[in-house]
């Protein structure tokens, strides 16, 4: 059959409406066939677009589609970078290389349920309506479903990104490497459909094996925003420099703060003096960020898009810029600071029986390291002068005793887990890895801020104003059962009849005492708890064991901390910066995305230690360490080195010529004929096998008596090496 002859070549101006109209993406296959082009004109019209192109009147999408140049293609890729207040997402292009700057996007959903958070990434068609974009979000993609972290390497001449993820097995060939060279950290775009897909660098980060180089494969693997846009930072300026006001005036008072050696930011400071009828008075002054991010501004919007500051052994991605945050919002000695501060009545038993909240201007006695605060206490060798061991450090250790006392008598949960603590050299190499030293400096300051922030939540409930509680729900029956069926094989008791409170985990931890198998129940207890989140409906704080708690002390670096701010500066009629209506109408919704933003900081900061850690031990790959059960599956178990952590994986396969029982109630792995057993908690002795700093990922093997590996089990005919869960059958 004779196809029709072309209508003819369109115009520019053609194209451009077309483009513009289509309700689909429009590449150059939908434009021929729209003006019906055929043979000749199909070439012509390509030669069109490039000269197009290149006149600076259309880009290219994704998928050879077009668009208006520095307009949006009609379905492209875009991630959430902001939720406002009444619950609306922004959203950007995933891909912008225009010069004009970025558009955001509303983004139009057809529900609130499963609505999308920051960070979030979703295919959309894209709507240009009146001055503005409006995207219809069509589906939802995981995290990295397109763009991958990798280190590209050469081989005969072929090109593959192998990906940073522990769980990735496979390497991606490579289309398209750019400038980037073999051993780079790069980010990649998958490209293709299974089993065809290729990957395309578009960003080189750099040297993947330099420390420095661990924390940004967090920030990129996990979306976090690590830039401050222009009009923040001069937001930022312009508001550093804003005069006080009237204040209480608190200048006198030997305030200090206490903190890590390598702190980059002070929130808080404390002080203590007796009342004179056996009691004390205390104040817990905080850095009023309130008073500079008011509800709406850009570094408020930046706020909130952040949730928290993330902290890395290397660096911290900040949640306010660095001249608030390091800056005039860091509380610091010598230098006259805004704080929200909280006067606490405390009796002699360590209960909080009064408080107020003022807005004041501080000026810190000193900033102390914990060790010396410790060391001046105890009489030992510290920088911290006697005349202000005197006047601040002893009175506020007297107080804390009463606080220790109450805190005693409420019982909240008590489990020893060790922090690491990785200390790097002015080059970012590591020097060491290793547990936190926990101190009576560490408890005390942590009991005034419990105090504060209890405070806090009793006096916005006392002026019926809203508050943004700091929720820990009590263990599931569920968790409770498996609980009790854990610590029946070590037979230690768990009646599930009573009323479980915290302090029936420490009965449990008190009955175990010293035995062996201590930091197994240790480790199962932590399992059982549930996830702290952020909420406006109050269900206590179980670990704490409060009713009614919520984060005051930390709104440098917390979201939600902010808020709490704003809703006692309008509670008490303290000035500018109050809680909004329209933050108070959204207090659920802000909730959940604090909460969710939390658990990307997290993971973050847990897959950046877990990095260095494998980087610290890298140079000790065939050493036997003394390493910890951390979890126990089917196919083998995942075990971490004591004092470092870093889970890394022993397989099953590796465990001897026999076949292995996994028995999930007991969380253990047992062999059928000479009983050895596995369990979580367990300490044993095991070869480090393999360090990957990129991943992450250890790997180890189990030893024989002479501290040689096993070697893996011959496979006999009708017997092959296997685990099987209990009750099954053999085959």
């Amino acid at each position: 059959m004779k196809k029709p002859r072309s209508a003819g070549l369109p115009s520019r101006d053609q194209i451009l409406r077309f483009i513009s109209e289509s309700e689909q993406a429009a590449g150059k296959r939908e434009i021929a066939r729209a003006f019906a082009l055929h043979g000749a004109d199909k070439i012509a019209l390509k030669v069109l677009l490039k000269d197009m192109a290149d006149e600076g009147l259309i880009d290219s999408a994704p998928g050879r589609a077009f668009h208006k140049m520095g307009g949006l293609p009609k379905v492209t890729v875009l991630r959430v970078v902001d939720v406002d207040d009444s619950g609306q997402s922004w959203a950007v292009p995933e891909r912008w290389e225009a010069s004009a700057p970025e558009p955001r996007l509303r983004v139009r959903e057809r529900s609130r349920k499963g609505a999308m958070g920051v960070g979030d990434r979703f295919l959309a068609r894209t709507e240009e309506a009146g001055n503005g974009w409006i995207a219809h979000p069509m589906k939802k993609l995981a995290r990295g479903s397109e763009l991958m972290l990798g280190v590209l390497r050469e081989e005969s001449g072929r090109w593959w990104l192998q990906g940073v993820e522990k769980k990735e097995r496979r390497d991606f060939p490579v289309s398209d490497h750019g400038e980037a060279e073999a051993g780079d950290l790069v980010l990649a775009e998958r490209t293709g459909r299974p089993p065809r897909v290729t990957a395309r660098v578009t960003q080189r980060l750099g040297d993947p094996f330099e420390p420095r180089s661990f924390s940004l494969i967090a920030i990129h693997k996990l979306g976090i925003p690590d830039v401050f846009s222009d009009a923040a930072l001069e937001e930022a300026g312009e508001v550093a420099g804003q005069a006080l006001g009237a204040r209480e005036d608190l200048r006198d008072l030997p305030i200090v703060a206490i903190d890590p050696a390598d702190a980059r930011d002070h929130d808080d400071a404390v002080w203590a003096a007796p009342d004179g009828e056996g009691g004390w008075r205390a104040i817990v002054a905080i850095a009023d960020v309130s008073f500079y991010v008011r509800p709406g501004s850009t570094l408020d919007r930046e706020a909130r898009k952040r949730g928290n500051s993330v902290y890395f052994p290397d660096r911290v991605v900040p949640m306010l810029p660095e001249m608030l945050s390091a800056g005039i919002c860091s509380l610091k000695a010598g230098e006259d600071r805004a704080a929200l501060a909280c006067h606490l009545t405390i009796s002699k038993q360590g209960k909080v029986s009064g408080w107020r909240f003022t807005r004041a201007v501080v000026r810190l006695a000193a900033n102390i390291a914990y060790e010396d605060a410790q060391a001046a206490i105890d009489g030992g060798e510290t920088s911290v002068p006697a005349a202000l061991t005197d006047a601040a450090l002893k009175p506020l250790w007297g107080c804390w005793q009463a606080l220790a006392k109450a805190r005693d008598a409420r019982g909240p949960l008590d489990l020893d887990l060790p922090e690491r603590r990785i200390v790097l050299d002015e080059k970012g190499r590591i020097l060491s890895v290793a547990p936190r030293e926990r101190l009576d400096a560490h408890k005390l300051i942590e009991d005034y801020m419990i105090a504060a922030n209890v405070a806090a939540a009793k006096a916005l409930e006392a002026k019926g104003a809203p508050v943004m509680y700091r929720v820990h729900e009590p263990p599931s029956r569920e968790k409770l059962v498996a609980l009790k069926d854990y610590l029946a094989t070590f037979d230690v008791p768990l009646a599930l009849g009573q009323v479980i409170r915290p302090a029936t985990f420490n009965r449990v931890i008190e009955m175990v005492g010293d035995a062996a198998f201590r930091p197994q129940v240790m480790e199962q207890i932590l399992r059982t708890q549930t996830q702290a989140y952020y909420a406006p409906a109050n269900a206590g704080h179980f670990g704490l064991a409060l009713g009614s708690y919520a984060h005051f002390t930390s709104p440098i670096r917390r979201y939600a901390d902010l808020l709490v701010h704003r809703a006692l500066v309008g509670a008490y009629r303290l000035g500018e910066g109050e809680l909004t209506a329209k933050e108070m109408a959204t207090m659920a919704q802000t909730g959940e995305t604090i909460s969710q933003l939390e658990r990307r900081a997290m993971e973050a900061e847990r897959d950046t230690v877990d990095r260095y850690v494998a980087a610290y031990l890298a140079e000790r790959v065939g050493e036997v360490v003394t390493a910890r059960i951390t979890g126990v599956q089917p196919f083998g178990f995942f075990a971490a080195v004591e004092g470092l952590g870093g889970d890394g994986l022993v397989p099953a396969s590796t465990l001897g010529r026999e076949y292995f029982r996994y028995d999930e109630s007991e969380h253990s792995l047992t062999g059928e004929d000479s009983l050895t057993r596995y369990v979580i908690g367990q300490t044993l002795a095991l070869k480090l096998a393999a360090a990957d700093p990129v991943s992450g990922a250890l790997r180890f093997e189990v030893i024989d008596n002479e501290g040689n590996s096993y070697r893996p089990p011959i496979r006999r005919r009708g017997r092959p090496a296997n685990v099987r869960a209990k009750g099954m059958r053999r085959r």
